[in-house]
């Protein structure tokens, strides 16, 4: 069986996340293609399709949320991703089960005795007035009924696992800040997110489609890898199911990488470009060995929240944004060309962070002193 080494990977995780090459997609079909992106931080999608998109403009994501072809919903992990409203309805079902066994990891002490049963029930009946809630509103509205809970428990269940809903705008709206309201698709989108599809003979056809799916934004990729994007049980009957139509190679530790046949496997020897990723983006976290993208010393980098700065493919820097300055430390010794791709890339996302107000970048010296600002 052919081995893929780290750097293989690496070229086709970039491929797959459009990061080895800007594409040239609409807005929609490439959220589409990438699955959805991480997005509990409102603001983070617009970064992550710049980096993507050749010709990415904010005003397209925010005509998407506020046309309802785009969703802000609970759905892989139990985090708040921006899918296609497509991928809402034709996937939650398949994540109910998952996102409640989350929910009750964190408040199963709260919630011993409720029946779930009648507190989605109870959660659809006041919704069902078409007014858009918050958390804790949707909460206090059943708290009469369940006064020990506590509403963040309630809270919690209600929306993030027991009844679909998708986050309104302006929540999410380019340089716009706005609380979580809430609506049902049925609601919001005019339908119902679709049944449990029945599979007699258990092959798993909506988990055939989100394998699919996964290996052609992250492939290849192993089985764990599948279950640490999706937080779904590895999809062992939707794997098994289409193994006939799958290619497996073996990484350099022995896993075996599932992938499709036709899908990209650049040459390891190509360059990649620097590329600026929001926090908590899904070419980190959507997978369990990460190795293919960061170093072990910097993995933690990825759920703290860090915003990256990928050099020749890999975390190699953090960045934020201080006073209208793209701020860069390194976290490896950049050399002369690392420094000036940075700067020029980092110069681009400042001038699209700010609407074209500043195109300052400071990039610290890899000792971890405050470098020179440019721009």
């Amino acid at each position: 069986m052919t081995v893929l080494d780290d750097r293989a990977l690496n070229r086709a995780t970039l491929a797959r996340q459009l990061l080895l090459d800007r594409a040239d997609l609409p807005v929609l079909d490439a959220v589409a293609h990438l699955g959805g992106l991480q997005a509990q931080e409102p603001q983070e999608p617009f970064a992550g399709l710049w980096s993507r998109l050749r010709a990415f403009g904010p005003a397209g994501l925010s005509d998407l949320l506020t046309g309802r072809r785009v969703v802000r919903t609970h759905l892989m992990r139990r985090t708040v991703h921006l899918v296609t409203a497509e991928d809402a309805l034709a996937w939650r079902a398949r994540h109910g089960a998952m996102l409640r066994q989350r929910v009750l990891g964190v408040y199963r002490r709260e919630l011993d005795g409720v029946d779930l049963d009648e507190l989605a029930a109870a959660g659809r009946e006041v919704l069902a007035d078409g007014v858009p809630r918050s958390m804790s509103e949707l909460a206090r509205a059943v708290a009469d009924r369940w006064p020990e809970p506590g509403a963040r428990a309630l809270g919690e269940m209600l929306v993030a696992a027991l009844i679909p809903m998708a986050q309104l705008p302006p929540r999410g709206l380019w340089r716009t800040k706005a609380g979580a309201r809430n609506l049902p698709p049925a609601i919001w989108l005019g339908r119902e997110t679709d049944p449990p599809e029945p599979d007699p003979d258990g092959s798993d056809p909506v988990g055939q489609a989100l394998v699919r799916r996964y290996l052609a934004a992250f492939g290849p990729a192993a089985s764990a890898d599948l279950r640490a994007w999706s937080g779904l049980a590895g999809l062992p009957a939707a794997v098994a199911a289409l193994r006939g139509e799958l290619v497996t190679f073996r990484d350099e530790r022995g896993r075996e990488l599932l992938d499709l046949p036709d899908a990209p496997r650049p040459d390891p020897a190509g360059p990649a470009p620097v590329r600026f990723l929001p926090a908590f983006d899904n070419a980190l976290l959507g997978y369990h060995d990460r190795r293919r993208i960061v170093d072990d010393a910097h993995r933690g980098l990825s759920v703290a929240g860090a915003r990256v700065v990928l050099v020749d493919g890999r975390v190699a820097a953090t960045w934020r944004v201080e006073a209208g300055t793209v701020r860069v430390t390194p976290l490896v010794r950049f050399t002369r060309a690392d420094r000036t791709a940075v700067a020029e890339e980092g110069h681009a996302l400042a001038a699209f962070l700010s609407d074209g107000g500043s195109d300052r970048v400071r990039i610290d010296s890899d000792s971890g002193q405050t470098g020179a600002a440019s721009g």
